[in-house]
């Protein structure tokens, strides 16, 4: 499975941005999608993801401002990313996980990050 990531830049705080990321590969064997980030000095974790069935999970800081969506026709899952703040700022990396057991799914593919850098 290859994982291929976008939409990243600098935007103020407030605004949005939308991540895109496109899979490819044995993608029949993936059951849930995802975003994960990684903040300067802090440790990785994951922020949103999706499963086959449709099931959105969201840890409580991105709850109510980001959006985590799939396009199945085109193997796509986006990061739709309002309400920015700087503590937002990290290298977001799209993930893919062969089984879901919730957010602590083991997330065997990862594409390479793109950063978000939110100023204040």
């Amino acid at each position: 499975v290859q994982l291929q990531a976008s939409g990243g830049g600098l935007v103020q705080a407030g605004e949005s941005l939308r991540l895109s990321c496109a899979a490819s590969g044995s993608i029949f064997s993936i059951n849930a999608l995802g975003w994960y980030r990684q903040a300067p000095g802090k440790e990785r974790e994951l922020v949103a993801a999706i499963t086959n069935g449709g099931s959105t999970n969201y840890v409580d800081s991105v709850k109510g401002r980001f959006t985590i969506s799939r396009d199945s026709a085109k193997n796509t899952v986006y990061l739709q990313m309002n309400g920015l703040k700087p503590e937002d700022t990290a290298i977001y990396y799209c993930v893919a996980a062969n089984f879901w057991i919730g957010m602590d799914s083991p997330f065997k593919y990862w594409g390479q990050g793109t950063e978000v850098t939110v100023s204040s």
